[in-house]
């Protein structure tokens, strides 16, 4: 449906070298990153609000890369709304079909169906200064959708807006995408958006795509120290391997497998971390002794990091469980955690 073939962006400062990507039609795509990896401008180029240094842009069989952004068949939303101040709710959203030849039952039916799935019915008749940041929100995908764009690009759309906001918006997203036969590309960095809503996603980091896949895979299956780090995998620890053995500072970890002979890392995620003040007896093939170092409260949970000789590993526990277990730092503790939970790479 989208397909982005060895696209190249030299802006002051920044570039986006040789991106490749290909979305699927209907699919709902995210791409994520740091601050400044270049996801909003490789938006802003499939919108055609970037200059282009070379590479194409298609969407089916259609070229795009040079088109004019009204010639695209794409809309886009971004944080800020960017709502008209003095048109009320129903005008800003019908503004857009002012430009594009629908016909008048069939936009009707449109603008109905968009107020009752973002329960816009109403407000059609507030301005904008009269909204909270959810429902500017809500009228701003309205509008972006009822002119009907094969694929509607989302530019952080949830991060301006408070919590329980954000998981209206968020669900009401999902309820569009799964309503509509238009592709979804959005960018994000909060890992919550990516799980409800994306399929597959990519992962940025300074002008490069660093991995592109579904996103469990992302997630549990890194390709790279980057990708580890940024989806948390917090225990990332560079490893030489032997038969089923990895090696860290010394320390031996069963990881249940052979693997490559160029892997050269092992990451484990710190939820797959248990941490107790007695020997865990179980299927779990790695247990050692350690000591707590620190304590971390991470609001909802606290996280734990423990030394076993060389090596730091991090684990998460709740407020409870750390009462339970009268720990603090300095406490002697096991880590435990099964061979099923050491990826490599």
């Amino acid at each position: 449906m989208i397909t982005v073939e060895d696209l190249n962006i030299s802006l002051p400062g920044f570039n986006l070298i040789d991106i490749n990507m290909s979305i699927r039609e209907k699919e709902f795509f995210i791409l994520m990153g740091p601050t400044g990896a270049g996801k909003t401008v490789l938006l802003e180029a499939i919108a055609g609000l970037a200059p282009i240094k070379s590479g194409k842009i298609l969407i089916g069989e259609k070229d795009i890369t040079r088109l004019p952004p009204e010639k695209r068949g794409v809309s886009i939303v971004y944080q800020d709304y960017a709502l008209f101040p003095h048109l009320t709710v129903l005008e800003n959203i019908s503004y857009g079909l002012h430009f594009h030849r629908i016909d008048k039952t069939k936009a009707e039916k449109g603008l109905n169906r968009l107020f009752e799935i973002l329960n816009l019915s109403h407000l059609k008749e507030r301005l904008p200064i009269n909204l909270s940041g959810g429902e500017k929100q809500r009228v701003a995908l309205a509008r972006a959708l009822i002119v009907e764009p094969r694929v509607l690009l989302l530019d952080e759309p949830l991060s301006a807006l408070d919590p329980g906001f954000r998981e209206e918006v968020r669900n009401a997203i999902k309820a569009l995408h799964q309503s509509s036969i238009t592709t979804f590309l959005m960018v994000t960095h909060d890992f919550a958006e990516v799980l409800s809503l994306a399929g597959r996603a990519a992962v940025m980091n300074k002008g490069l795509i660093e991995q592109i896949g579904d996103v469990t895979e992302i997630f549990e299956k890194p390709g790279s120290p980057f990708v580890a780090n940024f989806v948390g995998m917090k225990n990332l620890f560079k490893a030489s391997f032997s038969g089923t053995h990895a090696i860290v500072s010394g320390l031996r970890i069963e990881i249940g497998r052979t693997v490559d002979s160029s892997s050269q890392y092992l990451a484990i995620r710190p939820e797959e971390i248990v941490i107790s003040r007695e020997k865990f007896s179980s299927s779990m093939r790695n247990n050692y002794s350690g000591i707590v170092k620190r304590i971390e409260n991470q609001g909802f949970y606290y996280e734990i990091e423990v030394r076993v000789k060389d090596v730091s590993f991090k684990g998460l526990i709740t407020k409870g469980a750390l009462i339970d277990l009268g720990m603090e730092e300095g406490s002697p503790v096991y880590v435990s955690f099964k061979a099923s939970a050491v990826h490599v790479f």
